[in-house]
Protein backbone atom coordinates (compact mmCIF):
# COMPACT_ATOMS: atom_id res chain seq x y z
CA UNK A 1 0.00 0.00 0.00
CA UNK A 2 1.41 3.42 -1.06
CA UNK A 3 0.42 6.28 0.77
CA UNK A 4 1.10 9.86 -1.77
CA UNK A 5 2.28 13.03 0.28
CA UNK A 6 -1.95 14.30 0.46
CA UNK A 7 -2.37 11.28 2.28
CA UNK A 8 0.31 12.17 5.06
CA UNK A 9 -0.46 15.71 4.64
CA UNK A 10 -1.10 16.41 8.28
CA UNK A 11 -2.45 14.41 11.59
CA UNK A 12 -5.98 13.64 10.25
CA UNK A 13 -4.85 12.01 6.63
CA UNK A 14 -2.20 10.32 8.87
CA UNK A 15 -5.15 8.96 11.26
CA UNK A 16 -7.14 7.90 7.92
CA UNK A 17 -4.23 6.19 6.56
CA UNK A 18 -4.20 4.27 10.02
CA UNK A 19 -8.00 3.27 9.61
CA UNK A 20 -7.30 2.01 5.84
CA UNK A 21 -4.78 -0.42 7.01
CA UNK A 22 -6.38 -0.96 9.89
CA UNK A 23 -9.37 -2.12 7.87
CA UNK A 24 -7.28 -3.78 5.41
CA UNK A 25 -5.34 -6.08 7.90
CA UNK A 26 -9.07 -6.76 8.92
CA UNK A 27 -10.35 -8.19 5.67
CA UNK A 28 -6.91 -9.70 4.50
CA UNK A 29 -5.84 -11.14 8.00
CA UNK A 30 -2.00 -10.18 6.89
CA UNK A 31 -0.14 -7.24 8.00
CA UNK A 32 0.35 -5.07 4.51
CA UNK A 33 4.03 -3.41 3.13
CA UNK A 34 3.40 0.54 3.93
CA UNK A 35 5.34 2.61 1.07
CA UNK A 36 4.77 6.62 2.26
CA UNK A 37 5.53 9.77 -0.05
CA UNK A 38 7.05 13.13 1.80
CA UNK A 39 4.41 15.19 3.87
CA UNK A 40 2.50 17.45 1.07
CA UNK A 41 4.76 20.02 -0.41
CA UNK A 42 7.75 18.96 1.09
CA UNK A 43 10.07 17.47 -1.62
CA UNK A 44 9.38 20.97 -3.55
CA UNK A 45 10.59 22.61 -0.53
CA UNK A 46 14.02 20.20 -0.57
CA UNK A 47 14.74 21.07 -3.65
CA UNK A 48 14.18 24.86 -3.16
CA UNK A 49 16.43 24.57 -0.03
CA UNK A 50 18.91 22.40 -2.34
CA UNK A 51 19.06 25.55 -5.15
CA UNK A 52 19.69 28.24 -2.06
CA UNK A 53 22.58 25.90 -0.96
CA UNK A 54 24.18 25.83 -4.41
CA UNK A 55 23.52 30.17 -4.62
CA UNK A 56 25.07 30.43 -1.16
CA UNK A 57 22.00 31.99 0.17
CA UNK A 58 22.30 29.88 3.52
CA UNK A 59 20.22 32.10 5.51
CA UNK A 60 16.84 31.11 3.44
CA UNK A 61 18.19 27.66 3.08
CA UNK A 62 18.11 27.81 6.92
CA UNK A 63 15.14 29.72 7.35
CA UNK A 64 13.08 26.82 5.16
CA UNK A 65 14.75 24.37 7.10
CA UNK A 66 13.54 25.77 10.13
CA UNK A 67 9.85 25.71 9.21
CA UNK A 68 10.58 22.13 7.93
CA UNK A 69 11.59 21.18 11.34
CA UNK A 70 8.22 22.80 13.21
CA UNK A 71 5.80 21.75 10.43
CA UNK A 72 7.08 18.22 11.40
CA UNK A 73 7.69 18.09 15.22
CA UNK A 74 4.02 18.94 15.07
CA UNK A 75 2.54 16.37 12.80
CA UNK A 76 4.54 14.00 14.90
CA UNK A 77 3.23 15.54 18.07
CA UNK A 78 -0.38 15.10 17.17
CA UNK A 79 -0.06 11.20 16.01
CA UNK A 80 1.53 10.09 18.77
CA UNK A 81 1.46 10.06 22.18
CA UNK A 82 3.12 6.66 24.18
CA UNK A 83 6.06 6.64 21.50
CA UNK A 84 6.46 10.69 21.07
CA UNK A 85 9.71 10.83 22.81
CA UNK A 86 11.80 8.77 20.53
CA UNK A 87 9.78 10.01 17.15
CA UNK A 88 10.27 13.98 17.82
CA UNK A 89 14.36 12.65 18.69
CA UNK A 90 14.69 10.94 15.20
CA UNK A 91 12.85 13.89 13.27
CA UNK A 92 14.88 16.64 15.08
CA UNK A 93 18.16 14.22 14.51
CA UNK A 94 17.69 13.89 10.65
CA UNK A 95 16.30 17.60 9.96
CA UNK A 96 19.55 18.56 12.03
CA UNK A 97 21.63 16.48 9.92
CA UNK A 98 20.18 17.86 6.60
CA UNK A 99 20.95 21.83 8.48
CA UNK A 100 24.54 20.60 8.48
CA UNK A 101 24.35 18.96 4.93
CA UNK A 102 22.47 22.28 3.81
CA UNK A 103 25.22 24.54 5.32
CA UNK A 104 28.14 22.65 4.03
CA UNK A 105 26.66 22.90 0.06
CA UNK A 106 25.91 26.79 0.78
CA UNK A 107 30.22 27.16 1.83
CA UNK A 108 30.82 25.44 -1.23
CA UNK A 109 28.07 26.66 -3.55
CA UNK A 110 28.12 23.60 -5.40
CA UNK A 111 25.39 21.15 -5.39
CA UNK A 112 26.26 17.71 -6.98
CA UNK A 113 23.36 15.37 -7.85
CA UNK A 114 25.01 13.02 -5.18
CA UNK A 115 24.04 15.80 -2.58
CA UNK A 116 20.68 16.66 -4.24
CA UNK A 117 19.69 13.58 -3.27
CA UNK A 118 20.86 13.68 -0.04
CA UNK A 119 18.84 16.88 0.89
CA UNK A 120 15.73 15.56 -1.37
CA UNK A 121 15.77 12.26 0.51
CA UNK A 122 14.83 13.74 3.88
CA UNK A 123 11.06 13.61 3.21
CA UNK A 124 10.63 10.52 3.33
CA UNK A 125 12.96 9.27 5.52
CA UNK A 126 11.12 12.02 7.91
CA UNK A 127 7.38 10.82 7.00
CA UNK A 128 7.67 7.06 7.26
CA UNK A 129 9.39 7.48 10.79
CA UNK A 130 6.41 9.23 12.07
CA UNK A 131 4.06 6.79 10.27
CA UNK A 132 5.36 4.29 11.65
CA UNK A 133 5.24 5.46 15.30
CA UNK A 134 1.78 6.45 14.72
CA UNK A 135 1.09 2.72 13.75
CA UNK A 136 2.99 1.77 17.23
CA UNK A 137 1.14 4.28 19.19
CA UNK A 138 -2.62 2.75 17.74
CA UNK A 139 -2.15 -0.82 18.52
CA UNK A 140 -0.73 -1.59 15.31
CA UNK A 141 2.73 -4.33 15.35
CA UNK A 142 4.82 -2.08 13.18
CA UNK A 143 8.38 -1.73 11.74
CA UNK A 144 9.89 1.25 10.31
CA UNK A 145 13.12 0.08 7.40
CA UNK A 146 15.12 2.52 5.92
CA UNK A 147 14.66 2.10 1.94
CA UNK A 148 17.96 2.50 1.80
CA UNK A 149 19.17 -0.61 2.89
CA UNK A 150 16.42 -2.12 0.95
CA UNK A 151 16.12 -0.50 -2.72
CA UNK A 152 19.55 -1.11 -4.40
CA UNK A 153 20.10 1.23 -7.48
CA UNK A 154 23.14 2.22 -10.25
CA UNK A 155 24.65 5.74 -9.33
CA UNK A 156 22.62 7.55 -11.87
CA UNK A 157 21.78 10.11 -9.12
CA UNK A 158 18.25 11.77 -9.13
CA UNK A 159 17.11 9.07 -11.42
CA UNK A 160 18.40 5.93 -10.33
CA UNK A 161 17.69 2.34 -11.85
CA UNK A 162 17.04 -0.21 -9.53
CA UNK A 163 18.86 -3.09 -9.08
CA UNK A 164 15.94 -5.91 -9.38
CA UNK A 165 18.06 -9.32 -8.49
CA UNK A 166 19.75 -6.99 -5.39
CA UNK A 167 16.87 -5.41 -4.11
CA UNK A 168 15.09 -8.69 -4.38
CA UNK A 169 17.48 -10.71 -2.09
CA UNK A 170 17.41 -7.84 0.04
CA UNK A 171 13.84 -7.78 0.37
CA UNK A 172 13.16 -11.36 1.05
CA UNK A 173 15.49 -11.13 4.12
CA UNK A 174 14.94 -7.96 5.55
CA UNK A 175 11.09 -7.24 5.62
CA UNK A 176 9.53 -10.82 4.57
CA UNK A 177 10.19 -12.14 7.72
CA UNK A 178 8.99 -8.90 9.42
CA UNK A 179 5.87 -9.11 7.25
CA UNK A 180 5.36 -12.81 8.39
CA UNK A 181 5.75 -12.17 12.06
CA UNK A 182 2.23 -9.60 11.73
CA UNK A 183 4.03 -6.72 11.44
CA UNK A 184 2.72 -3.75 9.55
CA UNK A 185 6.25 -2.50 7.54
CA UNK A 186 6.87 1.01 6.62
CA UNK A 187 8.96 2.20 4.35
CA UNK A 188 9.55 5.64 2.38
CA UNK A 189 9.51 5.90 -1.08
CA UNK A 190 11.80 7.17 -4.10
CA UNK A 191 14.43 7.10 -1.92
CA UNK A 192 17.53 3.95 -2.07
CA UNK A 193 21.19 3.82 -2.13
CA UNK A 194 23.91 2.71 -4.21
CA UNK A 195 25.88 -0.53 -3.71
CA UNK A 196 28.35 1.42 -1.92
CA UNK A 197 25.34 2.92 0.39
CA UNK A 198 25.42 6.18 -1.12
CA UNK A 199 21.71 7.33 -0.72
CA UNK A 200 20.36 7.93 -4.46
CA UNK A 201 16.38 8.76 -5.61
CA UNK A 202 14.28 7.51 -8.41
CA UNK A 203 13.36 10.93 -9.97
CA UNK A 204 10.24 13.00 -8.97
CA UNK A 205 7.34 10.38 -8.32
CA UNK A 206 9.15 7.79 -7.43
CA UNK A 207 7.12 6.75 -4.45
CA UNK A 208 5.05 4.46 -6.81
CA UNK A 209 7.92 2.91 -7.98
CA UNK A 210 9.48 1.71 -5.19
CA UNK A 211 5.70 0.35 -4.00
CA UNK A 212 5.90 -1.36 -6.97
CA UNK A 213 9.44 -3.10 -6.70
CA UNK A 214 8.89 -3.77 -3.20
CA UNK A 215 5.46 -5.20 -4.88
CA UNK A 216 7.38 -7.66 -7.33
CA UNK A 217 9.83 -8.50 -4.85
CA UNK A 218 7.33 -10.09 -2.38
CA UNK A 219 4.78 -11.46 -5.24
CA UNK A 220 2.07 -9.37 -3.56
CA UNK A 221 -1.30 -9.93 -4.63
CA UNK A 222 -2.29 -6.71 -5.34
CA UNK A 223 -0.42 -3.20 -5.58
CA UNK A 224 -2.52 -0.13 -3.80
CA UNK A 225 -1.96 3.57 -5.11
CA UNK A 226 -3.68 5.82 -2.31
CA UNK A 227 -3.84 9.12 -3.72
CA UNK A 228 -6.38 12.10 -3.61
CA UNK A 229 -8.37 11.12 -6.63
CA UNK A 230 -10.87 8.16 -7.64
CA UNK A 231 -8.61 6.93 -9.76
CA UNK A 232 -7.56 6.98 -13.12
CA UNK A 233 -9.96 9.38 -15.40
CA UNK A 234 -10.61 10.07 -19.04
CA UNK A 235 -8.71 13.39 -18.83
CA UNK A 236 -6.89 15.91 -16.50
CA UNK A 237 -9.57 17.20 -14.47
CA UNK A 238 -7.82 20.71 -14.40
CA UNK A 239 -7.83 20.99 -18.30
CA UNK A 240 -11.74 18.87 -18.51
CA UNK A 241 -14.12 19.78 -16.20
CA UNK A 242 -16.11 16.80 -14.70
CA UNK A 243 -14.02 13.57 -16.48
CA UNK A 244 -15.26 10.38 -15.81
CA UNK A 245 -13.52 7.31 -13.96
CA UNK A 246 -11.74 4.58 -15.55
CA UNK A 247 -13.02 1.54 -13.84
CA UNK A 248 -10.82 -1.24 -15.22
CA UNK A 249 -7.73 -1.03 -18.13
CA UNK A 250 -4.70 -3.03 -19.36
CA UNK A 251 -1.42 -2.37 -17.96
CA UNK A 252 -0.14 -1.11 -21.65
CA UNK A 253 -2.68 1.49 -21.48
CA UNK A 254 -2.00 3.03 -18.10
CA UNK A 255 1.56 2.86 -19.14
CA UNK A 256 0.63 4.83 -22.12
CA UNK A 257 -1.16 7.51 -19.85
CA UNK A 258 1.26 7.14 -17.38
CA UNK A 259 3.95 8.31 -20.00
CA UNK A 260 1.83 11.02 -22.13
CA UNK A 261 1.40 12.84 -18.61
CA UNK A 262 -1.61 11.09 -16.45
CA UNK A 263 -0.35 12.82 -13.22
CA UNK A 264 -1.56 9.84 -11.28
CA UNK A 265 0.34 7.30 -11.68
CA UNK A 266 4.60 7.31 -11.97
CA UNK A 267 5.44 6.08 -15.67
CA UNK A 268 7.64 3.49 -14.64
CA UNK A 269 4.91 2.37 -11.86
CA UNK A 270 4.01 -0.71 -13.40
CA UNK A 271 6.89 -2.10 -15.03
CA UNK A 272 7.82 -4.16 -11.74
CA UNK A 273 4.03 -4.92 -11.90
CA UNK A 274 3.90 -6.41 -15.24
CA UNK A 275 6.68 -8.63 -15.33
CA UNK A 276 4.98 -10.17 -12.29
CA UNK A 277 1.36 -9.77 -13.50
CA UNK A 278 0.35 -8.22 -10.02
CA UNK A 279 -2.89 -5.88 -10.36
CA UNK A 280 -2.42 -1.99 -9.46
CA UNK A 281 -4.93 -0.62 -8.01
CA UNK A 282 -5.53 3.39 -7.62
CA UNK A 283 -7.89 4.73 -4.66
CA UNK A 284 -8.61 7.76 -3.00
CA UNK A 285 -7.55 7.83 0.76
CA UNK A 286 -10.73 10.27 1.34
CA UNK A 287 -12.96 8.10 -0.45
CA UNK A 288 -11.65 4.66 0.65
CA UNK A 289 -15.38 2.82 -0.18
CA UNK A 290 -14.55 3.44 -3.57
CA UNK A 291 -13.38 1.05 -5.83
CA UNK A 292 -10.82 2.85 -7.69
CA UNK A 293 -9.40 2.08 -10.88
CA UNK A 294 -8.10 -1.77 -11.31
CA UNK A 295 -5.07 -1.97 -13.80
CA UNK A 296 -4.53 -5.81 -14.87
CA UNK A 297 -2.80 -7.88 -17.43
CA UNK A 298 -5.65 -7.44 -20.59
CA UNK A 299 -8.14 -4.80 -18.69
CA UNK A 300 -11.54 -4.37 -19.84
CA UNK A 301 -12.04 -2.51 -23.06
CA UNK A 302 -14.56 0.23 -23.16
CA UNK A 303 -17.68 -0.38 -25.59
CA UNK A 304 -16.40 1.06 -28.57
CA UNK A 305 -14.46 3.50 -27.22
CA UNK A 306 -11.32 5.40 -26.21
CA UNK A 307 -10.33 4.02 -22.98
CA UNK A 308 -9.00 7.71 -21.70
CA UNK A 309 -7.07 10.87 -22.92
CA UNK A 310 -3.36 12.40 -21.66
CA UNK A 311 -1.69 14.87 -22.45
CA UNK A 312 2.25 16.60 -22.03
CA UNK A 313 2.87 19.73 -21.59
CA UNK A 314 6.16 22.26 -22.22
CA UNK A 315 7.50 20.06 -25.26
CA UNK A 316 9.76 21.29 -27.49
CA UNK A 317 9.72 20.07 -31.13
CA UNK A 318 13.14 19.40 -32.61
CA UNK A 319 13.45 18.90 -36.96
CA UNK A 320 16.30 17.74 -38.61
CA UNK A 321 16.68 17.74 -42.31
CA UNK A 322 19.24 16.65 -44.51
CA UNK A 323 19.43 15.49 -48.55
CA UNK A 324 21.91 13.22 -47.17
CA UNK A 325 18.80 11.46 -45.94
CA UNK A 326 17.75 9.78 -48.72
CA UNK A 327 18.30 6.34 -49.43
CA UNK A 328 20.64 6.46 -47.04
CA UNK A 329 21.51 3.74 -44.31
CA UNK A 330 23.02 4.51 -41.05
CA UNK A 331 21.35 8.48 -41.19
CA UNK A 332 18.61 7.47 -38.20
CA UNK A 333 21.73 5.53 -36.01
CA UNK A 334 23.85 8.77 -36.50
CA UNK A 335 20.47 11.02 -35.34
CA UNK A 336 19.87 9.16 -32.43
CA UNK A 337 23.60 8.39 -31.20
CA UNK A 338 23.23 12.51 -30.44
CA UNK A 339 19.99 11.95 -28.13
CA UNK A 340 21.55 9.03 -26.54
CA UNK A 341 25.29 10.58 -26.13
CA UNK A 342 23.49 13.49 -24.16
CA UNK A 343 21.12 11.68 -22.26
CA UNK A 344 17.98 12.63 -23.38
CA UNK A 345 15.07 10.90 -24.00
CA UNK A 346 12.71 10.89 -27.12
CA UNK A 347 8.72 10.42 -27.39
CA UNK A 348 7.20 11.19 -30.63
CA UNK A 349 8.99 10.20 -33.84
CA UNK A 350 7.73 10.97 -37.48
CA UNK A 351 10.14 10.24 -40.48
CA UNK A 352 9.70 11.10 -44.07
CA UNK A 353 12.39 11.04 -47.22
CA UNK A 354 14.63 13.99 -45.78
CA UNK A 355 13.24 15.21 -42.67
CA UNK A 356 13.10 13.40 -39.34
CA UNK A 357 11.02 15.40 -36.45
CA UNK A 358 11.09 14.88 -32.81
CA UNK A 359 10.10 15.59 -29.37
CA UNK A 360 11.81 16.19 -25.89
CA UNK A 361 10.54 17.23 -22.83
CA UNK A 362 14.23 17.98 -21.06
CA UNK A 363 15.83 20.65 -22.78
CA UNK A 364 18.46 21.41 -20.33
CA UNK A 365 21.21 19.97 -23.32
CA UNK A 366 19.08 21.28 -26.53
CA UNK A 367 21.79 23.74 -27.43
CA UNK A 368 24.77 20.78 -27.24
CA UNK A 369 21.92 18.35 -29.21
CA UNK A 370 21.49 20.90 -32.06
CA UNK A 371 25.45 21.64 -32.45
CA UNK A 372 26.17 17.63 -32.61
CA UNK A 373 23.34 17.44 -34.97
CA UNK A 374 24.22 20.39 -37.05
CA UNK A 375 27.59 18.49 -37.88
CA UNK A 376 25.27 16.22 -40.17
CA UNK A 377 22.08 18.18 -41.00
CA UNK A 378 20.29 20.92 -40.73
CA UNK A 379 18.53 21.36 -37.40
CA UNK A 380 15.76 23.76 -35.70
CA UNK A 381 13.64 23.48 -32.68
CA UNK A 382 10.29 24.65 -31.81
CA UNK A 383 8.84 25.63 -28.29
CA UNK A 384 5.81 25.64 -26.16
CA UNK A 385 4.35 22.59 -27.93
CA UNK A 386 2.14 19.65 -26.17
CA UNK A 387 1.55 16.23 -26.90
CA UNK A 388 -2.32 14.69 -26.83
CA UNK A 389 -2.21 11.08 -26.30
CA UNK A 390 -5.75 9.53 -27.11
CA UNK A 391 -5.59 5.75 -25.49
CA UNK A 392 -7.66 2.89 -26.19
CA UNK A 393 -7.18 -1.24 -26.68
CA UNK A 394 -10.27 -0.60 -28.95
CA UNK A 395 -8.28 1.24 -31.49
CA UNK A 396 -6.83 -1.97 -33.03
CA UNK A 397 -9.94 -3.34 -33.73
CA UNK A 398 -11.88 -0.11 -34.71
CA UNK A 399 -10.53 1.42 -37.61
CA UNK A 400 -13.03 4.69 -37.41
CA UNK A 401 -12.25 5.38 -34.12
CA UNK A 402 -8.97 7.37 -35.61
CA UNK A 403 -10.84 8.90 -38.54
CA UNK A 404 -13.59 10.18 -35.14
CA UNK A 405 -10.22 11.83 -33.44
CA UNK A 406 -8.85 13.46 -35.91
CA UNK A 407 -11.72 15.10 -37.08
CA UNK A 408 -12.85 16.01 -33.56
CA UNK A 409 -9.49 18.32 -34.04
CA UNK A 410 -10.95 19.99 -36.88
CA UNK A 411 -8.97 23.94 -37.43
CA UNK A 412 -6.81 23.26 -34.54
CA UNK A 413 -2.93 22.95 -36.35
CA UNK A 414 -1.76 19.88 -35.84
CA UNK A 415 2.12 19.60 -36.01
CA UNK A 416 2.76 16.19 -36.24
CA UNK A 417 0.19 12.97 -35.67
CA UNK A 418 1.54 9.31 -34.97
CA UNK A 419 -0.66 5.96 -34.17
CA UNK A 420 2.37 3.15 -32.90
CA UNK A 421 2.10 0.14 -34.27
CA UNK A 422 0.57 -1.48 -31.39
CA UNK A 423 -2.51 0.68 -32.34
CA UNK A 424 -3.14 1.45 -28.85
CA UNK A 425 -2.76 5.23 -28.91
CA UNK A 426 -3.16 8.02 -31.21
CA UNK A 427 -0.42 11.19 -30.41
CA UNK A 428 -0.98 14.53 -31.36
CA UNK A 429 1.95 17.21 -31.29
CA UNK A 430 0.20 20.87 -31.25
CA UNK A 431 1.09 24.30 -29.79
CA UNK A 432 0.77 23.99 -25.86
CA UNK A 433 -1.55 27.13 -26.01
CA UNK A 434 -4.45 24.96 -28.25
CA UNK A 435 -4.37 21.93 -25.26
CA UNK A 436 -7.21 23.04 -23.75
CA UNK A 437 -9.50 23.25 -26.92
CA UNK A 438 -8.56 19.67 -28.00
CA UNK A 439 -8.73 18.29 -25.17
CA UNK A 440 -12.02 19.41 -24.54
CA UNK A 441 -13.42 18.65 -27.99
CA UNK A 442 -11.91 15.14 -28.01
CA UNK A 443 -13.18 14.66 -24.57
CA UNK A 444 -16.84 15.52 -25.56
CA UNK A 445 -16.58 13.41 -29.20
CA UNK A 446 -15.39 10.14 -26.88
CA UNK A 447 -16.63 10.40 -23.68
Amino acid sequence: MKFGGTSVADPDAINRLIGIVRQQQAKTKSAPLVVVSALSGVTDKLVAIAQFAEDGATGKAAAEVAALVERHVAVAAAVTSKSRTTVLADVRRELEELNGLVHALAVLREVSPRSRDAVHAVGELVSSRIVAAAFADHGIPSSWVDARTVLVTDTEHNAAIPDMMETGDRVRDRIAPLLAEGKVVVLGGFIGATANGVTSTLGRGGSDYSAAIFGACLGVDEIQIWTDVDGMLTADPRIVPQPRLVPQLSFAEASELAYFGAKVLHPSTILPAVAKNIPVRIVNSRRPENTGTLITADGRPAEGQLTALACKRDVTVVDITSTRMLMAHGFLRRLFEVFERFKTAVDVVTTSEVSVSVTIDDTRRLEAILDNLHNFAEASCEREMAIICAVGENLRADPTLFGRAVTSLDRIPLRLVSQAASRRNITFVLRDADVPHAMMRLHETFF
